[in-house]
């Protein structure tokens, strides 16, 4: 019997190691897929035995190096889940966004994904499979870090492209916004300023910010059969983030139940 097989770009981060420790739970092998190949590697090592967590260097910006990926990948079983993980920003302001600035974050926050759903859309058909794009909070309203947010906006309406368009082969296509998580790209933050976090929670209505096993769990509900009739949707996994400011509404309305 063909295993099944899970992809996880960016997988050494903390938010893709989660992601790819919640897909084993329903997935025969995941693959963990990073430009960092021996960072991967060790996370891999850390999840568990070497035959249900494979480390694989790969660059998603690169054609070449996506197909790599994927000849891998289909010797490790028939691809049910693709998440398009790998991501990250660079200039905080539009003021600071250079042209190479703004080329790189959209190159790997936005055509990434489409370059992986392309290497992989055979096995997603074959499979009736499911992808799943980590977008953020920022590709809906502006949170700062304009060249990543452009790309996240891009991200999600390529995941509603996906979902019409493939829908007919059984593939469905959602994403995951997630708000402020805890990772280890905010030690530098916390370092610089020890009260960033609280900061930060002040905006949040459940008053925290998001664990990766908080954007994990997202994703292996929306990767699963629980969500069978779910395409093409965001699903934020932000503390009540973008339902509203409980300060903004004390303002508003003069009343202390905010």
């Amino acid at each position: 019997m063909t295993q099944s097989a899970a992809i996880v770009t960016g997988a050494a981060g903390d938010i893709g190691a989660a992601i790819a420790a919640r897909l084993a739970e329903d997935h025969d092998v995941v693959l963990l897929a990073d430009i960092d190949a021996a960072a991967a590697a060790a996370v891999a090592a850390k999840l568990g035995p070497a035959g249900r967590f494979v480390a694989i260097g790969c660059d998603v910006t690169s054609e070449m190096s996506i197909s790599e990926l994927a000849k891998r990948a289909a010797d490790a079983g028939l691809v049910r889940t693709l998440v398009n993980n790998a991501g990250a920003a660079r200039a905080t302001s539009l003021h600071d966004t250079t042209p190479e600035i703004w080329r790189a974050d959209n190159a790997l926050n936005l055509e990434a994904a489409f370059l992986c759903f392309r290497a992989f859309e055979p096995m997603l058909k074959a499979s009736k499979g499911s992808v799943v794009n980590i977008a953020s909070v920022n590709g809906m309203n502006v949170f700062g870090h304009p060249a990543y947010s452009a790309a996240k906006a891009g991200l999600l309406h390529f995941t509603r492209l996906v979902a019409v368009e493939y829908g007919k082969f059984g593939i469905r296509s959602n994403a995951v916004a997630p708000g402020t998580v805890k990772t280890q790209a905010w030690e530098a933050r916390a370092a610089a300023n020890p009260n960033v976090f609280e900061e930060a929670r002040r905006w949040y209505p459940l008053q925290r910010v998001v664990d990766p096993r908080d954007v994990a769990n997202a994703v292996g509900f929306l990767a699963g059969p629980l969500a069978a009739a779910i395409s093409g949707v965001c699903l934020p996994v932000d503390c009540g983030l973008t339902a509203g400011q409980a300060e903004l509404a004390r303002t508003f309305s003069q009343s202390e139940h905010y």
